[in-house]
């Protein structure tokens, strides 16, 4: 067989589409999608279309059911692996979800796709002293696949600090020669920062299998591009409230901001902080053009609060859904209008960005299936 393997995905806890938006956007075809959530189903089909979307537990899901596609990915719950979560590791809770995905990998023996990637937060480098990372990995080493490793910040691409680690594997690649990995590793790619590039040199007996990759982009887009102009900002006197609730430092900020003759912009969560010697509800805020990242909405503290100032004056209010689409790269996500606004941002926070998909499909994915192609004409 000389024809290529074909840019088709099934997408595991696919959330709203995010990562099949990037997917499609790089060429490929996402075949099947598959979470728990009718919900995320809702705004996954607004935007795609029905058809292939399944509303089900991936424990659930049996091997037979998916259709043949050269890519599996999956965005495991990061519940139990982010350093803001439980830290209970992928052996309990919701993260435990990564082991119902490696049984479909197991069911699906012989037509096992020749790429899987998986996502995940950067905590899980860490989580149980590496271990939960280094099991995922030796579990798709032993299911034929040599590995490798990414960490990007969405910065790159959004105006959104989002850092994510990614895992991918590739299906009877031989293990590396230690010397080619180490010439790759020496390159210093910004996709593969000295924490992995360690976290690779510690794991010798892992099978890997690292590619040369481009420098990632510098961030072109700007905070103030992504506000909607037609949303309502708070009252004077909530808006006064939050200010309020702010260290003296940020006050300054925002006090610098507003002697400007041009609108500036930042972003604002509250913490429980030490604040006038007692531990309460505090707003701080974020002025270099980032986002803090997206969140579930799964408590007030939770809501990210934009705030402008400018020309003598301050105004703030919470990220609206539209915002929340432009800073995950989902500038042309279809939104449906009667959408409650807590249920958008469930979506958006939980999601994977854009363009950070779309950059691995054509600087890693695409170059993959070439190399495959020119194996098979030559074979």
């Amino acid at each position: 067989m000389n024809t290529p393997p074909e840019k088709t995905a099934a997408d595991f806890f696919a959330g709203i589409g995010l990562v099949s938006l990037g997917l499609t956007r790089a060429g490929w075809t996402v075949k099947y999608a598959v979470d728990y959530s009718e919900d995320k189903r809702q705004m996954y089909e607004a935007h795609f279309g029905p058809g292939h979307y399944h509303v089900k537990d991936v424990a659930d899901v049996a091997p037979e059911e998916i259709p043949p596609v050269t890519l599996y990915h999956a965005s495991f719950p990061c519940t139990d692996t982010s350093v803001a979560g439980t830290r209970a590791g992928i052996n309990s809770g919701e993260s435990s979800a990564f082991w119902s995905f490696a049984d479909i990998l197991k069911g699906a023996g012989a037509k096992r796709p020749p790429l899987v990637m998986l996502e995940n937060v950067e905590g899980l480098l860490t989580s149980n002293k590496g271990e939960d990372l280094r099991a995922i990995l030796k579990t798709l080493n032993d299911l034929g696949y040599a590995t490798d490793l990414l960490l990007i910040d969405a910065a790159h691409f959004v105006p959104q600090s989002r850092v994510r680690l990614f895992m991918l594997g590739l299906l009877h690649e031989k293990g590396q020669d230690p010397l080619e990995q180490e010439i790759i590793l020496n390159q210093k790619a910004l996709a593969r920062p000295e924490k992995v590039a360690t976290y690779i040199r510690s794991n010798p007996d892992i099978s890997w299998t690292l590619r040369p990759l481009p420098p990632l982009p510098r961030l072109s887009l700007r905070l103030e591009e992504i506000v909607d102009p037609e949303a309502t900002w708070w009252t004077r006197e909530r808006s006064d409230y939050l200010f309020h609730q702010m260290f003296e430092r940020h006050q300054k900020v925002i006090h610098q901001m507003m002697s400007q003759q041009r609108w500036s912009y930042g972003t604002v969560f509250r913490r429980m902080r030490e604040r006038e010697g007692r531990r309460q509800s505090t707003a701080e805020l974020r002025s270099d053009g980032i986002a803090g990242c997206l969140r579930t909405p799964k408590g007030g503290s939770a809501r990210q609060i934009l705030l402008r100032a400018g020309y003598g004056q301050f105004d703030a209010r919470l990220l609206n859904a539209r915002e929340c689409a432009r800073l995950m790269g989902a500038d042309d996500y279809s939104i449906l209008p009667e959408l409650p606004l807590n249920r958008a941002l469930f979506g958006f926070g939980d999601a994977v960005c854009v363009p950070v998909i779309e950059w691995i499909a054509e600087n890693y994915l695409d170059p993959v299936i070439e190399e495959w192609a020119k194996q098979r004409l030559a074979a």
